[in-house]
């Protein structure tokens, strides 16, 4: 396989040919010194190449969990138990793996693989920095739930059902031993954490209790292989239940004092940013970009309000505070909404009209054969987002991408009330094509296509969430909505929230932001509803550092794509940047940016 020449070979090349201060090569030597570096590069890259399938091959091996999320499917009956054994597994692969990769020469690989190698160290060096450092398996109870991995294998086609259940009969075994190693391992937790675990805890017995029983039922295993699953499902159940239990008296002692604090603080933000975004920004940079961002949304708010204020005040002043009256005109809107019990219905309903308009406007590359299913949140997955994407891994790609909706069962008539008008009938359409079209779906059909499978698996977080961002603004610059100022308003008032994550994150895990100042950020300064800003104070206290990949992802994206319209002119083509763009997987955007303005021959 041929390779092209690293700057740094080719550089050498040239200073052994032409250096003024040394004889110079024959034309002979040189040729010869050229061939013996091309021979390099080849055995360098060929070397790499099947380390990358050893390592994936170890990967799963250690992580089936992960493998079936990203459908490798291989090791499916089989369920980690995170116990002392497992860890010093998962120590000696990370490090084992950090050591190899130290004896490749990256001046030797191609930009493709020497990008692929950087990915992975991070991912290792994290890893370790998650293990050593941040211990979160410490105090997050959330992180021991059995349940997803189990509806997985129960919801994908990916064999028969008949085989699928066999492969949890498998599993099922391990559960039990799984919530014993979950309490050994938790040690001080966080109140906020325990919550979130006993609530998705609660909602991961219904897999157990219902959904296989159900899929039991409707399969054609006998009687006797049928009736085998029975106290198997009965100590898996036991087994959450008294992790549920374990967890509500963990609270009653930690209810009054001693709980982990949430708050990680300002010197692990750094770092945990630094090992999850992969940004030209630091943390701190980043919240101050956002603190101007916020300013100019308010600024673009306050003109249109004022465009807007005659058709629908037109009998009263404008108030002499510019922010109340963007929010009146706001609070005036957003009682167009759906019915709440329309509310899933709804988003199903919208989806084929989106992509209908990308397809008219020539905006991206879809791919009919690989299908969207809206659906409603499973109960295991509840308590932190209300919409959401699960897409399939690059080894079963044409599996369903599931675009989770969470009905609004559970919320009072005010509630409700208050959770549609946050998502009224104009931000209801930027939700989606956030979440589905163009953006979470399309990107990783797009992903799922790479040739790399190092940058499809560990993908880059802000540039998932950031091209979701991007896609939102794109489309209302192509014309949806027909440039109607109310969506224009809409839309900023959206993209606000995006701006604020980051300032809302960084003020409550590094500054200690309280939530009376976080709720009046949201609320008053972002006009956002009273449940929407209650369920973002959560979602803060609930994880660190996400929430700033919505505004790194989608400021590097756009700046980039910026910087591509000003060096190729007239030669710009919106629809190959998006195309050229995403094929590169999920790689960090400077990543990106670094491999396509080489292969544009750009600088």
């Amino acid at each position: 396989m041929k390779f092209p020449l690293s700057s740094a070979v080719i550089g050498s090349v040239l200073v052994l040919a032409c250096s003024p201060s040394e004889p110079q090569l024959s034309h002979a030597d040189a040729l010869k010194a050229t061939a013996l570096s091309l021979a390099a590069l080849t055995e360098q890259n060929a070397q790499f190449e099947q380390f990358k399938n050893a390592f994936l091959e170890e990967t799963w091996s250690l992580y089936p969990n992960y493998g079936v999320y990203v459908g490798y499917y291989q090791h499916d009956g089989e369920l980690t138990v995170p116990n002392a054994e497992f860890k010093q597994r998962e120590t000696e692969y990370l490090q084992g793996n950090l050591a190899k990769l130290k004896e490749f020469d990256v001046a030797l690989l191609s930009a493709a693989n020497a990008t692929d190698l950087a990915l992975i160290q991070n991912q290792l060096e994290s890893s370790l920095w998650y293990n050593n450092t941040l211990k979160s398996d410490e105090w997050d109870p959330s992180n021991y739930n059995v349940a997803g991995v189990f509806g997985l294998i129960l919801n994908t086609d990916y064999k028969p059902l008949d085989e699928r259940l066999l492969t949890i009969k498998q599993r099922l075994s391990k559960v039990p031993e799984y919530y014993v190693a979950a309490q050994q391992n938790i040690t001080v937790p966080t109140l906020e954490h325990t919550d979130l675990a006993i609530q998705q805890s609660q909602g991961a017995l219904g897999v157990f209790e219902k959904s296989i029983p159900e899929s039991l039922v409707k399969s054609t295993l006998s009687a006797e292989q049928k009736l085998a699953f029975s106290p198997l499902l009965h100590e898996a159940v036991n087994g959450i239940k008294g992790y549920i239990e374990f967890l509500q008296n963990k609270r009653s002692i930690l209810v009054d004092g001693g709980a982990k604090d949430f708050r990680i603080g300002a010197a692990l933000y750094e770092q945990k940013f630094k090992y999850d975004i992969v940004s030209d920004y630091t943390a701190k940079e980043l919240y101050d970009k956002a603190v101007i961002a916020k300013q100019q949304l308010h600024s673009d708010m306050i003109a249109i309000t004022k465009q807007l204020w005659p058709t629908y005040f037109a009998d009263e002043p404008m108030p002499a505070i510019e922010l109340v009256a963007v929010k009146q005109l706001i609070d005036h809107l957003s009682v167009q909404h759906v019915k709440r019990e329309d509310f899933v219905d709804e988003i199903r309903r919208q989806m084929p009209i989106i992509e209908e308009y990308i397809i008219e406007k020539d905006l991206l590359d879809l791919d009919p054969s690989r299908p969207l299913v809206v659906r409603e949140t499973p109960e295991y997955q509840r308590g932190v987002a209300g919409a959401s994407v699960n897409a399939p891994g690059p080894y079963d790609a044409t599996a369903n991408t599931y675009y989770n909706v969470t009905p609004l069962d559970d919320y009072t008539e005010e509630q409700a009330e208050s959770y549609l008008r946050e998502y009224n009938h104009w931000v209801l359409q930027v939700l989606n094509i956030h979440e589905a079209l163009p953006g979470h779906y399309a990107q990783l059909v797009h992903a799922n296509k790479s040739p790399s499978k190092i940058k499809s698996i560990f993908g880059n977080g802000a540039m998932v969430e950031g091209w979701a961002v991007y896609s939102e603004k794109m489309m209302l610059e192509s014309g949806y909505g027909n440039n109607e100022p109310e969506m224009w308003l809409m839309y900023s008032k959206w993209n606000l929230r995006v701006v604020v994550n980051t300032i809302l994150d960084y003020s409550v895990q590094a500054l200690g932001m309280t939530k009376e100042q976080g709720l009046d950020l949201l609320i008053n300064q972002a006009f956002q509803e009273q449940t929407e800003a209650e369920g973002k104070w959560r979602r803060a206290t609930l994880s660190q550092v996400q929430l700033t990949s919505y505004f790194n992802g989608f400021a590097e994206i756009y700046a980039f794509r910026e910087e591509l319209k000003d060096k190729m002119g007239d030669k710009f083509n919106l629809k190959d940047f998006h195309n050229k763009f995403l094929s590169y997987g999920n790689a960090p955007v400077p990543v990106i940016r670094k491999l396509m303005l080489a292969e544009l021959g750009l600088k």
